[in-house]
């Protein structure tokens, strides 16, 4: 229970350059092994996107901005007014590549907005870091440790998954082989699932004085660590010993087997994503939260592609939770999977479309393949004055 309440008074997201189509894709990514990917059709005709943003500058080529850049610009956003700024009292920032191992990232962001010294926290992962982040925040302003909190989640994909990344692998298994590899499917898949952007919300003790708020009524964040291995995993290669981190291998081994890159065991996420992190996780929400589905007005679900639609609303029935499909708000096929982003930029679309009424709820899912985690997050129109 909250001891204040906490209210979700502004929203603001950041999408670097124009919408890049599916056409333009591998030229802003590059080919890999100077050959176009066979796999980039079918993976874009399941996933269902049809334009997302890279942080790439069309006109040059490479990145325009770095991932604390990016957050910062939204935040920006997000405090209009030098006041708004320099008021933060906690700064929580989240991403799951951020622009370096060491210092945090949300360091690098406090360093790039340049507002005066404030509690700083970073959280980590993969999707579900930027509901960790909004946890934090929200947290900090319930216990009335800070009146005011703001939480963000970046990525800049584009920049792990450019072709120049892998010319190492390629070329190492050319001599190998004798003959033109394709880069492995778990690498080749996600190139075409990724994309760049930032969030941010403001989140404070009291409504917004004129416009919409969002009162934060619980968010619970489940791991299913213990019971499956790693999907997805960036920095780190299955071996036979387990997963094993990049420092276990040298900086040749690292280049020819792109360690660094971001991969994911599709046939493991296809397996178990609905029912363990919609069925099982929801289940032990609502054994905390009892709700009937009939209460939600809008649910906002962060899935990877429209391919896991229809599986979603199925995992839902198997529990006999069944939210309508009318009442699902996305914006993955116009935005892309911006990760830990997503979810912010799924609620910056709805906040600001005049849709919502005051006394309406919101349920948010946010799941993660990383080891298998969930979020879900009830929120409610607190206030829509004009």
């Amino acid at each position: 229970m909250s001891v204040h309440p906490v209210y979700i008074s502004r929203i603001a997201a950041e999408l670097p350059f124009d919408a890049v189509s599916n056409e333009e894709m591998e030229s802003r990514l590059g080919q890999v092994g100077n050959k176009p990917s066979r796999a980039r059709r079918l993976i874009l005709r399941s996933n269902g996107i049809k334009q997302r943003h890279y942080v790439i500058d069309p006109a040059t080529g490479k990145a325009g901005l770095n991932n604390a850049q990016l957050a910062a610009l939204a935040i920006r956003k997000l405090c209009t007014t030098p006041e708004q700024l320099n008021s933060i009292e906690c700064l929580v920032a989240s991403s799951s590549a951020p622009d370096q191992l060491m210092p945090n990232h949300a360091v690098m962001v406090h360093g790039e907005l340049g507002n005066p010294p404030c509690e700083v926290v970073a959280t980590a992962g993969i999707c579900i870091c930027g509901v960790t982040a909004l946890k934090y925040a929200w947290m900090s302003v319930a216990s009335g440790n800070s009146n005011n909190a703001v939480a963000c989640g970046s990525e800049v994909a584009s920049n792990m998954m450019h072709a120049r990344n892998f010319s190492a692998e390629t070329e190492a298994k050319l001599a190998l082989l004798d003959k033109q590899p394709e880069l492995a499917f778990e690498k080749d898949f996600l190139r075409w699932m990724l994309s760049d952007g930032a969030g941010a919300v403001w989140l404070q003790n009291k409504p917004a004085a004129e416009g919409l708020s969002l009162r934060i009524h619980w968010i619970d964040i489940i791991s299913f660590a213990n019971q499956l291995p790693a999907c997805m995993y960036a920095g780190a290669e299955h071996t036979a010993a387990g997963l094993q981190g990049w420092t276990h291998f040298d900086a040749a081994e690292r280049a020819e087997q792109s360690v660094m890159s971001v991969k994911q065991d599709v046939k493991l996420l296809n397996e178990n994503i609905v029912s363990v992190t919609v069925e099982q996780a929801l289940q032990r929400v609502l054994q905390k939260h009892p709700m009937l589905p009939e209460q939600i007005d809008y649910f906002l679900p962060h899935y990877s592609s429209e391919y896991f639609r229809d599986r979603l609303l199925a995992g839902l029935e198997n529990i006999d939770f069944v939210i309508p499909q009318s009442k699902w708000f996305t914006n993955l096929t116009t935005k892309g999977n911006t990760g830990s982003a997503s979810i912010f930029i799924m609620l910056e679309e709805l906040f600001n479309s005049g849709k919502l009424q005051a006394g309406e709820k919101i349920l948010c899912y946010i799941p993660e393949s990383g080891r298998f985690s969930s979020a879900f997050m009830l929120l409610e129109v607190a206030n829509n004055e004009a």
